[in-house]
């Protein structure tokens, strides 16, 4: 990696969104807002500066994300100064939710976090609607986000392919349309965008073919803007892929405590925050993050989360 001791990277952990997710309703007395509150507070001790910490889905499709708890979490954190703490909205009702609940610039100033898929059958399984519809969508609420202030970060779903679990077809998105979705979401005020490989389909072969396309296309705008989100089948693989990615000029990574969350229909986890951690500063690279307090926080939530409460292969918002 060239100059990976002068570089910085940004490393947002997405463990108490996509973890959250997908808790069932008869666990949330283990995955309680309190325990949550806490888990976040450790996360900005670690030295995080973005944190995905709630979701403004139906709570009917993932209960933890219930208004109560919501309400609760976002006033025992408050607003902290210097960390993004993101919530994540997937439509109008979503937004008006994430209003209600305080959340926005006048209130404890979470960061809004848009997601749509590059895939059409994707986004017609996840949102509900054709991409078009979505876009049309937040573009609504983007131009009203903007009027508040609040800082928004875009998330493309599905950039890297979509197996669809029906069939098992794989489509691949247009490379010209995610340049696109790019430049409008950039153009809209949206602070940094996401690539995620939703069901870890890219090895780093072609990690590096995709996004050497889409970064030459692109011409080095707004590369300081650009994010990664891998799933993966193998931890390892998604941080192997990710040193292609840093190699590439991308400094921006998701990651979750221990590797939990991912995409129901294919790849399981996340790529570790601690194994992330681990793996740049043996690089040298910067990251701003303590190793050791993430690698005590992952063991602690294995500890009192992960092995008390067994996920199913269910319902979640699959950015």
């Amino acid at each position: 990696m060239a100059d990976a001791g002068v570089d910085r990277v940004i490393i947002t952990d997405v463990t108490l969104r996509e973890y959250g997710q997908n808790i069932p309703s008869n666990y949330l007395h283990i995955f309680t807002p309190e325990i949550r509150t806490k888990i976040a507070l450790s996360l900005i001790d670690a030295g995080f500066t973005n944190i995905e910490v709630l979701s403004r889905v139906n709570p009917q499709v993932a209960p933890a994300m219930n208004k109560e708890a919501i309400k609760k979490i976002a006033k025992d954190l408050g607003r902290v100064n210097g960390v993004n703490l993101i919530t994540l909205v997937p439509n109008d009702a979503g937004y008006k939710g994430f209003l209600s609940a305080g959340l926005g610039p006048d209130g404890y100033n979470h960061t809004m976090g848009i997601f749509f898929s590059a895939v059409e059958a994707h986004n017609l399984a996840n949102l509900g609607k054709p991409i078009k519809e979505t876009i049309e969508e937040y573009k609504i609420i983007l131009r009203d986000a903007s009027s508040r202030g609040m800082r928004v970060i875009g998330y493309i779903s599905a950039a890297f392919g979509y197996i669809d679990p029906e069939n098992g077809v794989l489509y691949r998105p247009n490379i010209d349309e995610i340049n696109a979705y790019i430049d409008l979401l950039i153009d809209r005020g949206v602070d940094a965008v996401t690539l995620s490989d939703l069901q870890g389909i890219a090895n780093e072969k072609e990690t590096r073919q995709f996004l050497e396309t889409i970064l030459d296309r692109r011409k080095g705008r707004n590369l300081d803007r650009l994010g990664y989100h891998p799933h993966n089948v193998a931890g390892d693989q998604a941080i192997a892929n990710s040193k292609i990615v840093y190699d590439l000029g991308i400094r921006r990574f998701d990651s979750s405590l221990g590797g939990t969350g991912g995409c129901v229909t294919g790849a399981p986890g996340n790529q570790p925050t601690e194994k992330l951690v681990l793996s740049l500063h043996s690089l040298g690279v910067k990251t701003g993050l303590d190793e050791k307090r993430v690698f005590s926080l992952a063991q602690k939530v294995q500890r009192e989360l992960y092995s008390k409460i067994p996920l199913p292969m269910g319902k979640e918002e699959k950015i």
